[in-house]
């Protein structure tokens, strides 16, 4: 899951992006709001994070023009202390919740699960392949009846997998869905988190799930192998 976090306060941004990382969010941070809305534009988020106090653009313009230019990513708000007049015209623009701060991080992961289950449309709740079953709401995976322990970076590898099923994606593709907007290492990581993902999901179980399509990238099977 990509989540966009536009907060001016460096110290607030890094510590949101380091936190929804660990809980396996690939984060993108701008750092006002004109850079915010730039983001937005360009990439396909699942949530924004987004302050109401913002350099050059504030995020209620940020929201509103998102919202008239028909872009209906969800939408999480950060508001000043007290803030019910900061709330209403939150939600006036078009933002989905909010969370005042100072605020528990827990909370806001919550607010954040919570927005995007709302907005299932486009996406099941639950991501299967025969008997490999991935729910992204609650951060959970399974073969069958055995729970899957992944970390966050496999986890969001193979919910991008599932996402996909049945077609071929390159390492470019994983990196540019699962890492964040800054990574700059080499597409090859993903060789390593997918060894590490078939002794998890595959091998088991006696399965072969994710094949490796030479020179072209890898693809789940559709039977989840």
């Amino acid at each position: 899951m990509r989540v966009l976090v536009v907060e001016d306060e460096a110290p607030m941004a890094e510590a949101l992006r380091n936190g929804l990382e660990a809980e396996g969010f690939a984060v993108d941070v701008a750092l006002d709001g004109e850079e915010g809305l730039w983001l937005a534009r360009e990439n396909v988020y699942d949530a924004i994070v987004l302050d109401v106090m913002l350099p050059k653009v504030n995020g209620y313009v940020v929201c509103r023009t998102l919202r008239d230019e028909e872009n209906w990513t969800p939408i999480v708000m950060l508001t000043a202390k007290d803030g019910e007049l900061d709330e209403a015209e939150g939600l006036d623009t078009g933002a989905d919740d909010f969370v005042t701060k100072p605020f528990s991080f827990v909370v806001l992961v919550a607010r954040l699960r919570a927005v995007m289950r709302r907005r299932t449309t486009e996406r099941p709740v639950q991501l299967s392949a025969g008997d490999l079953i991935l729910d992204p709401a609650e951060g959970r995976a399974w073969r069958g009846d055995t729970a899957l322990d992944l970390t966050a970076r496999e986890f969001s590898i193979l919910q991008y997998l599932l996402s996909r099923v049945g077609e071929v994606v390159s390492k470019t593709d994983v990196v540019s869905n699962v890492w964040d907007f800054a990574f700059d290492g080499s597409p090859n990581i993903v060789e390593v988190y997918v060894s590490s993902l078939r002794k998890k999901i595959d091998t088991p179980f006696d399965r072969q799930s994710i094949e490796t399509v030479r020179g072209h990238g890898y693809r789940l099977a559709r039977g989840g192998g």
